[in-house]
């Protein structure tokens, strides 16, 4: 009877270490998702800046033969 009460202690610490490293993962994982998203974010704005910049001299350009 022992070794059954022992085998399920183990199994519920066994339980207890996958259910901590699979919190621990989905952590790390949406950490890394997290920072994914912030840098696509960046390099979209900073695109939209540069491709900004470059309309408005297009169009002060345009302005200035013009005008």
């Amino acid at each position: 009877m022992a070794t059954k009460a022992s085998e399920m202690g183990s199994s519920a610490a066994r339980a207890r270490a996958e259910a901590t490293f699979k919190k621990e993962e989905r952590a790390r994982e949406g950490a890394k998702a997290m920072m994914e998203y912030q840098a696509n974010a960046k390099a979209v704005g900073e695109k939209m800046a540069r491709l900004r910049a470059l309309r408005l001299a297009k169009e002060a350009a345009d302005k200035a033969c013009k005008g």
